[in-house]
């Protein structure tokens, strides 16, 4: 398999810190996008924890020829920041999402916590390959249940799950058939708050090597405010 992969991050227009981090490793063909949780303290902190526990779990596992486990994976990172939070806000904790994508075996294998975004761009097309874990699409889930709940429109977007959270971390992993030409963004909600699914298929379908795409998807978050810190991780499969 061949692939070309390029990552970026941006502090963005509005905040005065960068608490995302990213993870691109070409050799072990993982990638990944953490972003620490506004609001609380350390947020940069917890994000680059749960990326180094991820990459660490990579690492072993490359070590005995394994694939990684993305489950056992995240919830080592989970517990890393858990133990950060115990020490840098022990009345708080830490928080970060993260969302991880893998290839192995021509088959991407992607996990997420939070609200950091998987994308599958194929035939011009943008597929959504996560769920946000966000206090809207519970509300959503739940309805779909016969449920009836109000939601208030400031809690939207608020998180309902993190790395870094005290309770039992549950992980689904998705598995998808890769095939040439295929493109993966992973990226922050830097990112995917502010360009729509048509402003990021139409960047993605140009004919540039991923590092100009996605400097090019920067700077269309910028031009548009910069909210947040803007952070994406494109990987183009060249050949399987």
């Amino acid at each position: 398999m061949f692939i070309t992969a390029a990552a970026q991050t941006d502090i963005g227009l509005v905040r005065s810190e960068n608490e995302d981090r990213l993870l691109c490793a070409d050799d072990l063909h993982l990638y990944a996008v953490a972003d620490g949780i506004g609001g609380l303290p350390g947020g940069a902190e917890a994000a680059q924890t749960a990326i180094t526990a991820l990459l660490q779990a990579a690492r072993k596992s490359a070590n005995t020829a394994q694939p990684i486990d993305l489950p056992a994976a995240l919830r080592a990172a989970n517990e890393a920041v858990l133990d950060l939070g115990a020490t840098l806000s022990p009345e708080c904790g830490l928080g970060t999402t993260l969302c991880v994508a893998t290839i192995n075996g021509g088959q991407l294998h992607v996990a997420n916590v939070g609200d950091s975004r998987c994308y599958l761009y194929r035939e011009h097309r943008m597929l959504l390959l996560t769920t946000d874990d966000t206090v809207e699409n519970e509300v959503l889930q739940r309805r779909a249940r016969g449920e009836r709940v109000q939601l208030e429109d400031r809690y939207r977007n608020a998180l309902t799950r993190c790395i870094g959270q005290p309770m039992p971390l549950e992980v689904e992993v998705r598995v998808h058939p890769l095939k040439a030409g295929d493109q993966i963004l992973v990226c922050s909600d830097g990112l995917s708050r502010v360009l729509d699914d048509g402003q990021l298929a139409r960047r993605l379908g140009e004919d540039y090597p991923p590092s100009v795409v996605l400097g090019a998807l920067v700077a269309d978050a910028l031009a548009k405010g910069g909210p947040d810190n803007i952070t994406g991780v494109l990987i183009r499969i060249d050949a399987i």
